[in-house]
């Protein structure tokens, strides 16, 4: 058998979340510790949760996980916008800000997400690269165990470490959003209290949709769960749901409230798409949605694809992309996309805020279109810079919607309200100085906003790690924030 070889100490990092101090490997001695490198951008680290959680949950006693946050985007190495991560996306163990990417040059890693596994004595078992690995690694660490069982090395002890904790509000990180007329109506993404919103322009929530728990129920509105919803889309009294923690499109009967899947098994889907009944398709990610007659547009971000819900005959295909992350160019199904996260309809065309080339793509609706790029130069090409062409730098861009002629954008990492010119190839700030903040007015902050919708001339913008809604009048240049009223905190 081959020498296992000590795993190298912790060091390097400048924080830390969910402890009261920083962790060192020689401290868990004893515990079998399974590091985790990630980054809140990938949709592939966002997918590895489920599984630490069960891994968890299964070996309380004896595992100790800690992730090692090793910033892709230059946003993502702020401690705020890390800690919101951290609530948003529920982590309960210990995680370090690797913002210099020292504890990831010291072991090597060369991608996101990356898992190490550490025995009982600190020497390195192995390690796994990639999503989707629960069975092994659950068959590393039951193995595991047993020997260091039989070793008398194991630790059974439990070990706590402090959460962080967010203060209660009506809003927990709002992701989307869409707006109706006749009545005016907002809808929200509620995401992390698992419900959408029915809110009307001055604020007043006049209808919830889904229990507040997390789950995967069909029914009257006030029992149907929903999971993380995030992409929302109205036709015809129907709410359509992009219900990205179910991998599921749910439909919700405004008339009836009443809530039904439309899409999805409830599990993840893995590699491309693949064609079939809608109900039996595996989905991956969905994030966000436009509906043009009977098609109902879907940015898969988990498969790095543009999907097509045929409404009337209820199947499910790819549209565009050929399921690789990366930026091409070309033919409907030769083109590739990269966590597409916001979708918006205009000029004839759909719009994709393609948000890991931080870039702005333009797809055809004729299945036998193309796809082309307004601006977006490549997987690590980022950063915030105005301009025209390929001298624009976008960060991470979630959300869009097409108005007055030009598409508006949340420019999410560089918290700003961004205008694009698709003929020209421009793109100009309107709202935010980059900075992270909630100030209103003329000098405005944002903070990772991530949906933006137009109800009338007036912009909503999903302000997420605000937990709030603001919006932005172009005729003024005025950002305020949008007050809720209707349902307690």
């Amino acid at each position: 058998m081959t020498p296992r070889v000590e795993a190298p100490e912790l060091h390097g990092e400048v924080g830390w979340l969910n402890t009261d101090s920083p962790l060192r490997l020689r401290d868990l001695r004893g515990k079998i510790v399974l590091l985790d490198f990630w980054t809140y951008c990938c949709i592939n680290c966002l997918h590895v949760f489920a599984d630490l959680k069960r891994l968890e949950k299964k070996y309380r006693d004896v595992l100790v996980v800690i992730g090692i946050h090793s910033a892709k985007f230059n946003a993502e190495k702020d401690p705020e916008g890390l800690r919101a991560a951290v609530l948003r996306h529920e982590i309960e163990h210990p995680v370090a800000n690797d913002a210099e990417m020292a504890i990831w040059s010291t072991y090597g890693v060369r991608g996101w997400p990356t898992l190490a596994l550490i025995d009982p004595e600190g020497n390195l078992i192995g390690g796994v690269s990639g999503e989707g690995h629960f069975d092994l690694l659950d068959h590393l660490i039951a193995h595991e165990v047993e020997q260091a069982t039989a070793r008398e090395s194991l630790d059974r002890r439990p070990r706590s470490f402090r959460r962080e904790r967010a203060l209660p509000a009506i809003l927990a990180f709002p992701g989307k959003l869409c707006a109706g007329t006749e009545p005016a109506r907002l809808f929200v993404a509620d995401t992390n209290h698992h419900r959408v919103l029915e809110v009307e322009p001055a604020g007043r929530v006049v209808a919830a949709y889904g229990c507040g728990v997390a789950g995967f129920v069909d029914g009257p509105s006030v029992d149907a769960c929903f999971r993380q919803p995030q992409g929302l889309a109205l036709r015809d009294g129907t709410l359509f749901v992009a219900d990205a923690g179910n991998h599921a499109l749910r439909a919700v009967d405004l008339g009836g409230a009443t809530v039904r899947t439309v899409a999805g098994t409830g599990k993840q889907g893995r590699g491309p798409l693949s064609r079939g009944k809608a109900t039996k398709v595996a989905l991956n990610s969905p994030w966000d949605l436009a509906v043009v007659g009977g098609r109902l547009f879907v940015a898969m971000a988990g498969a790095h694809q543009i999907c097509v819900l045929h409404l009337r005959e209820k199947t499910i295909e790819a549209h565009a992309g050929d399921g690789r992350e990366e930026i091409v160019d070309g033919p409907l199904a030769e083109a590739s996309f990269a966590q597409p996260s916001g979708l918006a309809l205009g000029d004839g065309c759909l719009f994709v805020a393609d948000a890991e080339v931080s870039g702005i793509r333009a797809v055809d609706l004729d299945p036998q279109g193309f796809v082309s790029t307004v601006v977006g130069e490549g997987l690590f090409e980022f950063g915030d810079r105005d301009g025209r062409g390929a001298m624009v730098r976008l960060q991470h861009p979630l959300g869009c919607v097409w108005h007055d002629g030009r598409l508006w954008v949340a420019d999410t990492y560089n918290h700003k309200l961004k205008v694009v010119d698709p003929a020209e190839r421009t793109v100009t700030t309107v709202a935010g100085d980059g900075r992270p903040g909630s100030e209103d007015g003329r000098r405005a902050r944002f903070h990772e906003p991530a949906g933006v919708a137009v109800l009338g001339n007036i912009l909503y913008i999903a302000d997420t790690n605000n937990h709030a809604i603001r919006t932005y009048d172009p005729a003024t240049g005025e950002v305020a924030t949008l007050r809720l009223t209707g349902l307690p905190a």
